[in-house]
């Protein structure tokens, strides 16, 4: 039988709780358990080990990232000869999901309609690694909600699919696929479509049409999406005005941003912005 577990056994009214866990090579393996109301992503710093399941075991090496949802049950084991070392953040499942809800950051449907933890392979394990040390070190140190959000907004870019699904009987080329993974990084989304253009290293015309094959989308629709995506982010992880969001992420001006966002969203920045603000309360 499995212990079930409790966010506030751990958290103690802080928004999140963050550890660094060793287990040793030939230590004994952890407890069976399974979680009552809180998510956990663990991030593997060092070594190597075994992800204990109800389904099985897997592999753990460094820089993996893991998804433990409520109803998963899972141990860990640590593997030969250096055991295995991660850090390990866990959050209410309630604020998880209402940012999810309000950013669109991730598709987690097929995260959550998996049968067991889902293992993440980051696009660059040593800055995910980084990631999972700042969140210690912030926890630490007494954290704020935003210290969760931040968490997450640093994190979930390095681990989430391609943020476009390629169209049926369509394959998008590595050049393209490399050129959206860097327009998410803000001083590429303020440089808009002629810095996609650098990114891709195409002429206009070729990468009007393989977004248009590949993902059935345009450029500008494309970086205006990616545009609107990190300013849903900025809005409910910061306190920065609009008006800084708007130009970080490379809109013109507030008006335009407002209107942008408000067709997007169906509510102004200033709602969003409250909404998230109460979806976040554990």
């Amino acid at each position: 039988m499995s212990q079930v577990l409790r966010f506030e056994w751990s958290a103690l009214g802080r928004p999140y709780h963050a550890a660094r866990v060793r287990f040793a090579a030939r230590a004994r393996d952890s407890e069976l358990h399974t979680h009552a109301d809180f998510h956990e992503l663990m991030g593997v710093v060092s070594g190597d080990g075994e992800h204990l399941l109800s389904t099985g075991t897997l592999p753990l090496d460094a820089g993996d990232v893991v998804l433990v949802r409520p109803r998963d049950r899972h141990a860990i084991r640590g593997g030969a000869p250096d055991g295995l070392e991660f850090v390990n953040v866990a959050f209410p499942s309630s604020a998880w999901q209402g940012f999810l809800n309000l950013t669109r950051t991730n598709p987690t449907g097929s995260w959550d309609a998996a049968r067991q933890p889902v293992t993440l392979r980051p696009h660059d394990p040593a800055a995910a690694i980084e990631i999972f040390e700042n969140a210690l070190s912030r926890f630490q140190a007494e954290p704020a909600q935003y210290d969760l959000l931040r968490f997450w907004i640093d994190l979930l870019p390095l681990v989430s699919p391609e943020e476009l699904p390629a169209r049926a009987g369509a394959t998008a080329p590595a050049w393209l696929t490399a050129a959206c993974t860097a327009m998410r990084a803000e001083e590429n989304l303020r440089g808009g479509v002629p810095r996609l253009l650098e990114l891709a290293g195409v002429s206009a015309a070729h990468l009007s049409r393989s977004l248009r094959a590949a993902y059935g989308t345009t450029p500008t629709e494309y970086v205006t999406d990616l545009r609107l995506e990190q300013a849903a982010s900025l809005l409910a992880a910061t306190t920065a005005p609009i008006a800084e969001i708007a130009r970080r992420c490379g809109f013109s001006s507030q008006s335009y941003f407002t209107r942008r966002f408000t067709a997007a969203h169906q509510v102004s920045p200033r709602t969003f912005r409250h909404q998230a603000q109460r979806a976040f309360v554990p």
